[in-house]
């Protein structure tokens, strides 16, 4: 469905301005990481990998998306399911006896997520209706392997994103969806600070911690008071797990408090938060401007929304495969094709 007037004059008048903030934000999150390790025994290598990874996987999506849209992006769908499959041991639900889910649990949700997403947006590129519907299946077919992989939250974000591309295709305004989707990040991101504050009332704080895990949110309060000791520049970049005493009492935690937006406000501050949230919007930005359909931006925006609730729980973001696969997807659904109006 071809996007209105209004949207394609949009298109056209800021086409340019998502990629230098694009650039700005990305060189932003380095410097910082860079500053906030200054003069401390901290490790930035982490942070600077993540935004290479996200930068080279949304320079390689525009550049197959102007090619081979629809195959590229059902080709990143089975890439992104197969590597879900190589991790099955991680995926959330299979050792439901450990206290705190092993590094690479939120990597095959993630990635799951990801595969999920990439084949609704090819569903939504593609002309002939065969080619839909058997992409349809697929992204499906994702969400039913992470159920029987055990992964509730895979399911439920998947299947979420599904749902969300089949409801795309009949909207004609990509602004309002957009807005919806960064609504739910926000309530997500506020509910974890929330959590870990102890600013919720005591009945639903009780009902989160069952799924959270009273562990998981011990991280958080961790996250909490190391940001509260610096506000500015944080603990630095990978100090959190040597810092928190929580983390130090299990031998099985990976040293992060699972939780992007919390790791941030820890390790680099407020400014390490605004930063994160920066990347968020200015992926909101690029597919608000994109040249594609409002189907294939609101179905990547769906994806990218589950992929930031994820690591808001989580530690997707950890892990380099879903930061490239982050900005692989993104760079898919914001390249310009050549049916693309210039």
């Amino acid at each position: 469905m071809a996007a209105p007037a209004t949207e394609r004059a949009a298109v056209r008048a800021h086409g340019r301005a998502p990629d230098v903030a694009g650039v700005l934000v990305l060189g932003g999150c380095t410097l910082w990481a860079l500053v906030s390790a200054t003069g401390r025994d901290a490790r930035p290598e982490g942070v600077l990998l993540a935004v290479l990874a996200l930068a080279a996987g949304y320079a390689c999506g525009r550049i197959c998306g102007s090619l081979l849209p629809v195959a590229a992006a059902a080709t990143a769908s089975l890439a992104a399911l197969a590597l879900a499959l190589a991790s099955g041991s991680g995926v959330p639900g299979s050792t439901p006896a450990a206290a705190v889910p092993l590094g690479p649990t939120g990597a095959a949700a993630a990635l799951l997520v990801l595969a999920a997403g990439a084949a609704c947006c090819a569903a939504s590129a593609a002309g002939s209706p065969p080619a839909r519907a058997a992409l349809r299946v697929l992204g499906l077919a994702v969400a039913g392997v992470a159920l029987a992989l055990g992964s509730v939250a895979g399911f439920v974000a998947a299947l979420g994103v599904w749902l969300c591309s089949a409801a795309a295709v009949r909207m004609r305004h990509r602004f309002l969806g957009l807005a919806g989707l960064v609504l739910v990040t926000g309530v997500a991101v506020g509910a974890s600070f929330a959590v870990a504050e102890e600013a919720l009332p005591e009945g639903l704080t009780v009902s989160l911690e069952g799924p959270l895990t009273p562990h998981r949110v011990r991280l958080w309060q961790d996250a909490i008071d190391q940001a509260r000791e610096n506000p500015v520049l944080g603990s630095g970049p990978d100090r959190f797990g040597t810092l928190s005493r929580t983390s130090l009492e299990e031998p099985l935690a990976d040293g992060t408090p699972h939780s992007a937006p919390l790791q941030q406000a820890a390790e680099q501050g407020v400014p390490g938060v605004v930063l994160l949230g920066g990347v968020y919007a200015w992926l909101v930005c690029a597919l608000w401007a994109s040249p594609r359909s409002t189907a294939v931006v609101l179905t990547a925006g769906a994806t990218l929304t589950a992929l930031a609730a994820l690591a808001t729980v989580g530690n997707a973001l950890s892990f380099t495969a879903v930061t490239v696969g982050a900005g692989l997807l993104a760079g898919l659904a914001t390249a310009r094709t050549a049916a693309a109006p210039d």
